[in-house]
This record gives C-alpha cells, sequence and structure tokens, in this order.
C-alpha cells in the first residue's frame, strides 16, 4: 500500500494505491530444492521395498512425488492473482487479475462508494466489499483479519479524502 504524491495516467494525484497478491512462503527456489528432496527419500524409501521384494510399491512412492508436484503447479498459479485498487479525487479504480491471467476492471465515482466491512466477533474483519449504485465488488478475499483491517482503514481514510475534493489554499 502505498499513499502519496503518485499519479495515475489521468494526471490526477493519487490518494491512495495498494497492490494486493496472495501470500506465498516457498519462492521457486525453495520448491526445488523441496522436490528434489523429496525425491529423494521417495526414491530411497522405494528402493527399500524393491529389496525387500514388493516392487510395486516404488510405482506409488512415484505417484506421491507426483501428486506433491501437481499440488506446488496448482499453488504456484494461484499466485498469479493480483487486486490493485486506486483512489483519486474523481475515480475509484479496482484491477483484478485472476491467477488464468483474465483481468476485470472496475471504475467507480469515490463519491457514491461505501466501504462495507463484515466482522465476526472472534476472527475480526471477514469480508470487505465495496458497495456503489447497487454493485456489490468483493475486494482483499486473500488478506488476512489483521491486514484486511489495516487495508480498509487506509482504504477508508482516502475515500474520505476524496470526499471532501481538493484543498483550498489562497495565495496571498
Amino acid at each position: 500500500m502505498s499513499t502519496g504524491n503518485e499519479f495515475d495516467r489521468a494526471g490526477e494525484a493519487e490518494l491512495f494505491s495498494a497492490r494486493l497478491r496472495p501470500h506465498r512462503s516457498l519462492n521457486r527456489t525453495g520448491f526445488l530444492v523441496l522436490m528434489a528432496f523429496v525425491s529423494a527419500v521417495s526414491f530411497a524409501a522405494g528402493l527399500a521395498f524393491l529389496l525387500m521384494g514388493a516392487w510395486p510399491v516404488l510405482g506409488f512412492f512415484g505417484l506421491d512425488v507426483l501428486a506433491i508436484y501437481w499440488a506446488f503447479k496448482i499453488y504456484f498459479r494461484r499466485a498469479r492473482a493480483c487486486e490493485e485498487i486506486r483512489v483519486t479525487a474523481s475515480e475509484l479504480w479496482v484491477r483484478r487479475v485472476s491467477p488464468r491471467g483474465h483481468v476485470v476492471e472496475f471504475a467507480f465515482n469515490p463519491l457514491w462508494v461505501q466501504l462495507d466491512r463484515k466482522t465476526h466477533a472472534e476472527f475480526g474483519v471477514e469480508k470487505l466489499y465495496l458497495l456503489s449504485r447497487g454493485r456489490r465488488i468483493a475486494i482483499g478475499s486473500f488478506l488476512g483479519a489483521d491486514e484486511k483491517a489495516r487495508f480498509a482503514n487506509a482504504l477508508a481514510a482516502a475515500l474520505q479524502a476524496a470526499r471532501r475534493g481538493p484543498t483550498y489554499n489562497p495565495i496571498n
């Protein structure tokens, strides 16, 4: 998240800008190290069963490695998703990119947008929605409860700043 004097594509000062991505704790190098370790352990265990005469078990250890590889392939594909949110005095812009690369963009007038929070007494903020003229858009779905609360506070402050409009500073 950033706020400040950055400019959007229309030349208007941004009041708020955030790029949200799902948290991923394992990078590509870590994945390769993990797969090498899992493959070595599976091969050693399969070899032990092969030496005991239970040769069909070796194939099942190979299937385990393949299943782990497939699960991580899905994990990395979903990490490509992102959500960008920008607020200027005249526009709230949401750009959502799916894991497959499909882009959906929404533009709202910040004067008409409400930020709706669904909270749980024990878990905190569970869902965030932007409401405007009958449209309801979920945002920040892959953030944790504390991150959603901080994000919602920063976005609400930016929407308030957009509603106040440009500040009047007469030159004397």
